[in-house]
């Protein structure tokens, strides 16, 4: 897997479903370009099992990423229209109804490849035929972007292990203490708690008081 922390987030236009049902074509990241923080998630297939408990616990949580000037974006290799017709579907149907953040569609796979959580690629068989070999899914993506559209955390699981979401927004609250206190978050860090200065110094102090 590469590793994209530190770098650009791969740029991307593609069509997406916005505010729970309307499809809209040339959706980009770049929008929040000096603006927002982005949490870009992966999630393997719509109509599955794991995902819509994911994407319903963002939703739940949606208010505290948007009082942190942050926006949640969900990426699948479904089609538009997949998307479309899962978030009319009730929850206890199996649906997602009333997610409102977007869900990008990656049709292509270019967008998975691109973040490198693509389970599987291309190849030749005795023939010359092209064939996918393995899943053509997402593995289980999730990209912190910063306002300057720089990939500060990252994380992959497989597709049967499902994220935490709180830890999302930890991750979240960590680099926003970082950047307007200029101190490091240590193990086990939270909103609230002491952080401590990026110092033989620092360290000595922090160690001491626990």
């Amino acid at each position: 897997m590469s590793v994209l922390v530190g770098k650009k987030a791969p740029i991307f236009k593609a069509r997406a479903v916005v505010n729970g049902g309307e499809i809209i074509e040339n959706f980009s990241l770049d929008q929040y370009i000096g603006k927002k923080y982005v949490i870009f998630y992966f999630y393997p297939a719509d109509f599955t099992f794991v995902c819509p408990t994911e994407i319903l616990a963002f939703q739940e949580i949606l208010s505290e990423f948007t009082q942190r000037d942050t926006v949640i974006v969900g990426c699948s290799v479904d089609s538009e229209f997949s998307h479309w017709k899962w978030l009319q579907t009730t929850p206890n149907e199996g649906g997602i109804k009333g997610v409102t953040y977007p869900l990008v569609s990656d049709l292509s796979k270019t967008i998975s490849e691109n973040y490198d959580v693509l389970a599987g690629h291309y190849d030749y068989n005795g023939e010359g035929e092209a064939v996918f070999i393995g899943t053509p899914q997402a593995y289980r993506g999730l990209f912190l972007i910063d306002k300057d559209g720089i990939v500060r955390h990252q994380t992959i699981n497989d597709m049967p292990l499902g994220r935490n979401i709180d830890e999302a927004l930890r991750i979240v609250d960590a680099l926003q203490y970082f950047e307007e206190n200029g101190e490091v978050c240590p193990a086990n860090w939270t909103k609230g708690k002491k952080a401590m200065k990026a110092s033989q110094e620092g360290v000595k102090e922090y160690l001491s008081k626990k």
